[in-house]
């Protein structure tokens, strides 16, 4: 009996207590800090560093004029040649055997003009005294003219001739660097193939492969800064002189011709430079990598609403840079993002604001 008013008492108390505890108020949960960050959008242009070659302004196909067998070859890749220099010959013997045949056409025609001069001459003489008739004194002189004729037209033969065989001789036009051979000698080529490529001194461009979203709108006149690969300290700028209207099937790229301003020593024909291009500039918004998370898949922000609560917002990332990422779309002007703290968020939580930055403080 003792034992069982012992635990009834026990329990009485241990009812008393909990019944006391109950009615304590609840501890409450402490709300994350975040940093948030009021977002403005600006102008965003993305600079892109492309690697080229120097290339001259003029660059040049050198062909024979006539057909025939290269026998020689004066000069190679790389050398530098003056205006009127014979770069290779053709064999001559076939072209020199119509000059021969043009000239023995020549002396023909001189014999038959001699010829019909002299009958002509006896036909004036007789005419007056009566000792011919008209008939025949024009018959003598159509005869002449028609020998004087033929003779302008041996000579004219003779002289085309003779400037086919000159054609045998592949002369520069313009000094300059020969950047490439074609054929060798042996080689049977037809006219206007080409032989040598001939980069002719002068103005000389930095050469870009593009592709064609950066110039979407029409490139400015802006400097553009052109280095050396090798060295970057051999610097010049330029600017665009020229864009290929057609985009490349092989590459998908446009050809940009930058006109350099100037040709510092060690920047020479072919050398490998890069330069700094700028695309157009587009509305976007600059964030810290710390804002950046994801939407299962997609990249996305915490966003704060004005109740203090913070819900997923996807967003499209147009260029990932060294601390930051550049926002092209999914945010809009003066919604704040937040930059610090995401890690323990979830949709719908109440946050609590650490700092404030203002807009104008960041792009």
């Amino acid at each position: 009996m003792a034992a069982r008013r012992f635990g009834l008492v026990v329990g009485v108390c241990l009812a008393a207590a909990l019944a006391g505890c109950g009615q304590g108020k609840p501890v409450e949960r402490e709300l994350p800090r975040v940093k948030v960050l009021s977002v403005q959008a600006t102008d965003f242009a993305a600079p892109v560093s492309l690697t080229g070659d120097v290339q001259a302004r003029v660059q040049t196909q050198l062909s024979f004029r006539v057909g025939g067998k290269i026998i020689k070859r004066m000069v190679d890749v790389g050398d530098r040649i003056s205006a009127h220099q014979v770069l290779a010959q053709l064999d001559p013997k076939d072209l020199q055997t119509n000059v021969d045949s043009a000239k023995a056409a020549v002396f023909a025609e001189q014999a038959r003009v001699t010829q019909a001069q002299a009958a002509f001459v006896r036909q004036q003489k007789l005419l007056p005294k009566g000792y011919t008739s008209q008939s025949e004194f024009d018959s003598a002189q159509a005869s002449l003219r028609s020998s004087q004729s033929a003779l302008s037209a041996a000579n004219a033969q003779l002289a085309s001739a003779r400037e086919q065989l000159s054609y045998t001789d592949l002369v520069a036009d313009a000094a300059g660097i020969i950047t490439a051979r074609q054929a060798e000698v042996g080689q049977v080529v037809q006219a206007t193939v080409p032989i040598f490529s001939l980069a002719r001194d002068g103005e000389r461009d930095a050469v870009f492969n593009v592709y064609e979203s950066l110039f979407v709108e029409p490139p400015t006149d802006q400097p553009i800064p052109i280095s050396l690969v090798e060295d970057p300290k051999v610097k010049t700028t330029g600017k665009v002189r020229e864009v290929t209207p057609a985009v490349s099937a092989q590459t998908g790229t446009l050809q940009v011709k930058v006109a350099l301003a100037s040709l510092p020593a060690g920047m020479n024909l072919g050398s490998v430079v890069s330069g700094t291009l700028s695309g157009p500039a587009k509305p976007s918004i600059e964030l810290p990598w710390s804002a950046l998370t994801k939407d299962g898949s997609d990249p996305a922000v915490w966003l704060v609403d004005a109740q203090g609560k913070v819900n997923l917002q996807k967003v499209i990332v147009s260029r990932y840079l060294t601390g930051k990422v550049v926002i092209g779309d999914g945010l809009q002007n003066g919604e704040r993002v937040v930059v610090a703290g995401v890690q323990l968020l979830h949709p719908d939580m109440n946050v609590e604001i650490a700092t404030q930055e203002p807009a104008e403080d960041k792009p």
